[in-house]
């Protein structure tokens, strides 16, 4: 089925909406902001009753030992962090520059990474899922000059598509679109480039499932087979909020080298499985910065019924 047309005129309103917004909270310090983003997330999840109960389901069954309490306390930063995010992001250029980068990031266990992207003798991927401000961990290497491509789905607003976007590309970072990515993808790879994907989508039917929080979970393949094709490293990391605030921890959550998998029996669900694994470790240090809004295990195994509220 075709996609319906979009309305123009709607979508530049958005996007003049948004710019008005940008020019209005660059008045006011960005921890100002991320308070009233906290706010207003902390209302939309009393009015928004389904994303509510699906992110409460994900977590009852993630962490069975959590009260009701503590579920409901998690699924609500959860929601938080999206609002939050959205400040972040609009705040990111003017703040976050190489004289000032310090000043905001703490890098934590990240020796390794920095050293692959120095020595650019092989290339690497990079992981990341949907937790903190994902956005940054590209951008904040891109300003100290370490240049890398993020694969990610275009938004549906085209003029909200070159703003956003352009915030990630303003240092040097390179988006690609989802699809038809492959050859571009493939190409930066041979040629010792770096690709960064936020992993932890829902693949749907065709995807390999891996245990992710003690349930089955459709990944995408593509990941581990490019990393078996190229031979290059699998690094996954997290940016990690402090506070409550415009500061963040970068960390390294962990490897995967060539060497890891040359023996494994079935290398590509090894790959797969290691890295949603790192995934789900850095989540379970503070669950509170999660999306688990997000349909992560919608698709089921054939056979299995859908999950309630997926």
């Amino acid at each position: 089925m075709a996609n319906k047309p979009r309305n123009d005129f709607f979508d530049r309103l958005v996007y003049l909406g948004l710019r008005v917004t940008s020019m209005a909270m660059h008045w006011f310090p960005v921890n100002t902001n991320l308070r009233t983003a906290r706010l207003i997330g902390s209302v939309w999840y009393r009015i928004d009753r389904k994303h509510r109960a699906r992110a409460i389901a994900n977590i009852q069954r993630s962490f069975p030992h959590f009260t009701e309490a503590q579920c409901d306390c998690v699924a609500e930063k959860g929601l938080q962090n999206m609002f939050m995010l959205g400040v972040e992001v609009l705040h990111t250029t003017r703040l976050v520059r190489i004289d000032t980068w310090r000043k905001y990031v703490e890098l934590d266990n990240f020796r390794q990474p920095l050293e692959l992207l120095m020595t650019r003798k092989q290339g690497a991927i990079m992981l990341t899922g949907h937790y903190g401000n994902w956005e940054i961990l590209g951008y904040v290497l891109a300003t100290l000059g370490f240049e890398s491509t993020a694969v990610a789905r275009p938004l549906d607003n085209p003029y909200l598509n070159d703003w956003v976007f352009g915030v990630r590309r303003r240092q040097g970072q390179k988006i690609v679109g989802k699809k038809g990515a492959t050859a571009e993808i493939s190409q930066l790879l041979a040629e010792g480039g770096v690709i960064g994907f936020v992993a932890d989508q829902n693949a749907g039917s065709k995807g390999l499932f891996v245990d992710f929080f003690g349930r089955k979970a459709s990944t995408y393949k593509s990941i581990g087979l490019l990393a078996m094709k190229y031979d290059v490293p699998v690094v996954i990391g997290y940016a990690r909020r402090i506070d409550g605030k415009f500061r963040f921890v970068l960390g390294t959550q962990d490897i995967i080298w060539p060497k890891d998998w040359k023996d494994q029996p079935d290398p590509l669900r090894y790959i797969t499985q290691r890295y949603t694994k790192a995934i789900e470790g850095f989540i379970s240090d503070d669950p509170s910065q999660y999306l688990w809004a997000h349909r992560r295990w919608k698709t089921r195994p054939k056979g299995e019924q859908p999950l309630k509220y997926d």
